[in-house]
């Protein structure tokens, strides 16, 4: 009989994006085989609350957050602390965001990205429910704001997707937040990156897909999906000198300190 594979948890999927929606069955199917027990799938406008809301009341192992993407708040109305607050009364709902900065291709908006950053900050505060950051080519002003922020009232984090420098790495981690590895941590070229993982505490290590993108090997250039969390952790366990079982079950703690309403969830269920 073969080995039951490590039990594992894709902290962050888009669940709802038309190449997975629509063969949800299939795609949470093979999560579970491969040792995903539970994936947070995460709504990027509020419009679409609705939708993901509904994948996570449709599918026991889904929980769900929301909140407006940085590259998308021009488009946007902008979200208001109520309206996260008033989302997270859902029992399934674990986290704020995702938000943050991308000045990648939308430095243009960094001003209205700030504002929103600021908004959801204040909605995890409210309501204790970790904020779920995305930063890209921002980790000056990130860290400056996630700072200042701190400053001003504690609250929870990840630093999603992590893969920017060490310094945002060492900004984050010494608030107290998480830095999660995603498909990019196990790409060949990303030495430099595994490096910075390598020196935070395991216990504040998350793993995700981002999925449908950033599929890591043997799958990358191809769709991603929750299952191949199991791939990026093998990885992780590489990079913290573990065995992948090791990992799991740190990573999945951490995972439940942090979203501590999943945990709460699991342990009624």
């Amino acid at each position: 009989m073969p080995d039951t594979p490590p039990t594992l948890v894709d902290s962050h999927c888009h669940l709802d994006f038309p190449n997975l929606a629509d063969e949800l069955p299939e795609v949470i199917a093979r999560a579970e085989a491969a040792g995903v027990t539970r994936m947070v799938t995460i709504c990027t406008r509020l419009k679409s609350a609705d939708s993901v809301r509904a994948i996570a009341e449709t599918y026991a192992p889904v929980f769900w957050a929301a909140g407006t993407h940085p590259m998308a708040v021009a488009e946007e109305p902008m979200a208001t602390v109520e309206a996260l607050v008033a989302l997270a009364a859902h029992p399934k709902f674990v986290g704020i965001g995702e938000t943050g900065l991308d000045y990648h291709y939308t430095a243009d908006t960094a001003a209205l990205q700030q504002d929103s950053l600021r908004i959801h900050i204040e909605a995890a505060r409210q309501t204790g429910l970790p904020l779920i950051i995305h930063a890209r080519d921002a980790d000056d002003d990130m860290a400056r704001i996630l700072a200042e922020e701190h400053r001003s009232g504690a609250y929870t984090c990840v630093m999603h997707c992590f893969s920017s420098g060490a310094a945002l790495a060492e900004a984050a981690l010494d608030l107290g937040f998480y830095l999660s590895m995603s498909g990019i941590a196990a790409f060949p070229k990303s030495g430099v990156l595994r490096d910075i993982f390598a020196t935070a505490p395991i216990d504040r290590i998350l793993v995700e897909t981002d999925a449908p993108y950033l599929a890591p090997p043997p799958h990358r250039g191809k769709r991603n999906e929750p299952a191949y969390t199991a791939h990026t952790a093998r990885v992780g366990a590489e990079v913290f000198g573990m065995t992948e079982a090791e990992f799991a079950t740190r990573t999945t703690a951490n995972f439940d300190r942090l979203f501590w309403k999943a945990a709460q969830w699991a342990r009624a269920a």
